[in-house]
């Protein structure tokens, strides 16, 4: 149907012509009233960001000489974390003369790596900054 009779149509019925979908040959056109049309799409729009998860980024601080029982407390953390779809951020801190002895927080942190392979994937590997190793984990 041509636009002018379409608009034509809409005038008589009083509501309003109103584009569907521009990009389709030819394009699709609807006869409603334009001001419940963007109401009902904001009500969409509003539903759709109430249902979104945002991701968001949990912080687990760990120690060279952190003992097995502490270190499960925090792998437990770590996987509640996941299951609620957050991503990990592991903080290794060094204090005084443990600087000397980053081999260990490495070890310490390719051990939670391998802790949490099941359920997580690294998405960036332990990098030194400053006096902190620092790895991001993501849940699969």
């Amino acid at each position: 149907m041509s636009f002018f009779d379409a608009l034509r149509m809409a005038e008589e019925a009083g509501l309003d012509l109103v584009e569907i979908a521009p990009n389709s040959a030819p394009p699709v056109c609807k006869l409603l009233d334009y001001g419940k049309f963007k109401f009902l799409e904001q009500k969409k729009s509003a539903e759709a960001r109430k249902r979104q998860k945002t991701v968001e980024v949990k912080e687990i601080k760990l120690r060279p000489g952190i003992d097995d029982n502490d270190y499960g407390v925090k792998l437990k953390a770590m996987q509640r974390f996941f299951e609620e779809g957050d991503k990990v951020k592991v903080t290794l801190r060094f204090r005084g003369r443990e600087m000397a002895h980053q081999d260990l927080g490495y070890k310490l942190m390719i051990r939670v790596k391998g802790d949490t392979t099941e359920i997580a994937k690294v998405e960036s590997e332990p990098q030194l900054e400053g006096r902190q190793m620092i790895m991001i984990l993501s849940p699969r």
